[in-house]
């Protein structure tokens, strides 16, 4: 190609130039465009959609993260509160493994001392001191026949009710009247004032409370079938002897009165003593008479002693903790040159008088110096100084 010479037209270059017709050809483009037009509204409404459904899907996918986010908060919040819950069970367990150990110590300690207390005779014994005290008879009783084997037991009942004790110290008095509701104002009003002779006395009123007491019936069978016997002598002998030897003298005694068919026998070599129990109801009561017999035994005579067979059983016990309703105690009266007894009878003119609260007194107790106890019975609850002593 010569680039040197001058340009050629189109048409010397073999192309033929071919005029175009503005009105036919342009309406057919007209229609195309048209076509390709409508085309691509359709396709771009097409990709709004699509883009609407996009910016959708990220709003619910935002929305969707969001919630995932706080869910995963929370599920951490949880595992926390859970890893927190787990570590405090833990220490709880730990806790109760050690207090659980330390019941089963102390089970075994309690099973060690109920062993210790079923080897004992009397595990439900309650041993309690009690002063000696006279016991009131109270009545026989009278066991029906209901056709069966006579009951020849003698059964007594004896009642039992505990003075109660009440320490009534150095200054103080104990005044029971007549009316409670004499007491029970007086000691609303608390302080009084009381002439005592060439002095006036502030003394002060409280309401008076027993300690613990109790009553109880004593009930007492004395068998018509049974004896006690003691002083058996120690012999070299097996006990199965001895207590053949016991049922033969006994049976043999019939002869002179007493004794008759035996129904057991029991010996204990150890104290040596023995229970003899005859078939025949009433057959102890002829041994009452007299408490020491002869017996024989390895071709020796012995004395032996022999005792009624006593059963007894406690019955209706109560115990009481109460307030005496008609007795009052004066505190506060201040030592005087005058006599115990004068005192106490100006105390009792004070409180006898209605203007001064008071009224009729069955019984006062004054003490000036050391003390005194003072017992009050259940069924009247009136003071006595049977039982005083100074400390």
């Amino acid at each position: 190609m010569d680039f040197t010479s001058p340009p050629l037209s189109l048409q010397d270059n073999g192309f033929s130039m071919v005029p175009t017709d503005p009105l036919g050809t342009s309406l057919e483009e007209m229609e195309k465009l048209k076509k390709e037009l409508r085309i691509w509204k359709i396709r771009v409404e097409d990709v709004e959609k699509v883009k609407d459904d996009f910016i959708c899907a990220k709003v619910r996918a935002d929305a969707e993260c969001d919630r995932a986010e706080k869910k995963l908060t929370e599920l951490k919040e949880q595992e926390k509160q859970r890893k927190d819950r787990i570590t405090s069970c833990e220490q709880e367990l730990l806790l109760l493994k050690q207090e659980n150990t330390e019941l089963k110590k102390e089970i075994e300690k309690l099973k060690e001392d109920l062993e210790e207390h079923r080897s004992q005779d009397n595990p439900l014994e309650i041993t309690k001191k009690v002063a000696e005290m006279k016991l009131k008879f109270t009545h026989l009783e009278e066991m029906k026949d209901h056709g069966a084997n006579v009951d020849m037991d003698t059964h007594c009942v004896f009642g039992v009710a505990t003075k109660t004790p009440f320490r009534l110290n150095q200054n103080q008095a104990l005044l029971t009247f007549e009316d409670e509701e004499v007491a029970q104002r007086l000691t609303k009003m608390s302080k009084h004032c009381v002439n005592l002779d060439s002095r006036t006395a502030n003394v002060t009123v409280k309401p008076f409370e027993l300690d613990m007491g109790f009553q109880f019936e004593l009930h007492v069978t004395v068998s018509g079938k049974k004896i006690n016997v003691s002083d058996i002598p120690e012999l070299p002998i097996p006990e199965d002897w001895m207590r053949d030897k016991l049922e033969l003298h006994f049976y043999k005694t019939e002869q002179a009165g007493g004794g008759g068919e035996i129904e057991k026998v029991t010996y204990n070599k150890g104290s040596g003593t023995g229970v003899i129990t005859f078939l025949k109801p009433g057959a102890s009561y002829n041994f009452v008479r007299c408490t020491k017999y002869p017996f024989c035994a390895e071709e020796s005579w012995f004395i032996i002693s022999v005792s009624p067979h006593f059963d007894f059983h406690l019955r209706k016990f109560q115990a009481h903790c109460k307030v005496s309703k008609k007795t009052i105690l004066l505190k506060g009266v201040p030592e005087v040159e005058e006599d115990e007894e004068s005192v106490q009878d100006m105390i009792e003119i004070h409180f006898q008088k209605p203007s001064n609260g008071g009224g009729e007194i069955e019984k006062i107790k004054y003490i000036s110096r050391g003390a005194a106890y003072v017992c009050f019975e259940e069924d009247t609850e009136n003071a006595s100084s049977e039982t005083t002593g100074d400390s």
